[in-house]
């Protein structure tokens, strides 16, 4: 682990940067140039005194996963990533289809979606960035690794991931991740994806029975009902845009036209804005 490199290179990162390059206000004029390290270490849900050892040659070394939120929340390229984790004495992850690096550009978009929830999902359903609607909407999603991170998984195994759906919804959901889930995994064909479906089952007699139908069909929309505990009944027209290796989606939660899901989300910003707590709901 080179220490002095790697603070170096997070400082130079950090200072090429400006908040409208990561979907922050403009605060006025600056001392320094780029971000506040506590802004960065917001982006990374990491604390301000650990990132600012890290940029002071002061602290143990980084997990892998800390490296990957400074990884988003700097915006860094797959290359200037490779280079961060082998500065902190890490292999680089490996580059293939399901590698969760989700692209500046990508993340860029999401900044700038702040009226609705939106979020970026693997294409097993694992969370890998989300605005501050979607995790006020679902729950931080992002700490989630592995099989269990998966939307389909939670659905299945914890009767807390149905809670805030309405029960006559629960049909049409569990055939619809499940036949998401199989177009999902003849398209991969590798361990990750079937690793997955093993586990379904072997732990959901429902999923097992689900499966056998051979149902197949990519969720690109469909309108979907979350009881919020905070604001109510939120109806959303979801919408999944993606990407060109089919490995990535970007989702998001518009509010369903004719409804009062517009008002709702936007006092959910306003109590999240206001209280810095983003209420976990549905997932």
């Amino acid at each position: 682990m080179d220490t002095q490199q790697l603070a170096d290179f997070l400082r130079v990162r950090r200072e090429a940067l400006t908040p409208g390059d990561v979907g922050l206000p403009a605060t006025g004029r600056r001392r320094t140039p780029g971000l506040r390290r506590e802004e960065v270490a917001r982006l990374a849900d990491i604390s301000t005194d650990y990132y600012t050892r890290l940029e002071q040659d002061r602290a143990p070394q980084p997990s892998p996963g800390v490296l990957r939120a400074v990884t988003r929340a700097l915006r860094l390229t797959l290359d200037e990533r490779d280079h961060l984790f082998r500065l902190a004495g890490h292999r680089p992850p490996e580059r293939r289809r399901s590698d969760d690096h989700v692209p500046s550009g990508l993340l860029s978009v999401l900044d700038r979606l702040s009226d609705f929830p939106a979020q970026v999902m693997t294409d097993l359903g694992s969370t890998l960035a989300q605005n501050d609607l979607a995790r006020a909407v679902f729950g931080d999603l992002t700490r989630l690794h592995g099989p269990v991170g998966t939307v389909v998984h939670r659905w299945f195994t914890d009767p807390s991931a149905r809670a805030g759906h309405p029960l006559q919804d629960h049909t049409a959901e569990s055939r619809a991740l499940v036949a998401d889930l199989r177009a999902a995994v003849a398209r991969r064909d590798d361990a990750p994806a079937k690793e997955l479906v093993g586990r379904l089952l072997r732990e959901s007699p429902e999923f097992e029975a689900l499966w056998r139908l051979h149902d197949v069909g990519v969720m690109r929309s469909r309108r979907k009902r979350i009881h919020h505990p905070g604001v109510g009944l939120l109806e959303l027209d979801c919408q999944a845009l993606i990407d060109e290796d089919r490995t990535q989606v970007l989702a998001l939660f518009p509010p369903a036209a004719g409804t009062p899901t517009a008002e709702r989300l936007a006092l959910l910003g306003t109590l999240g804005a206001s209280t810095g707590h983003r209420s976990p709901g549905a997932t």
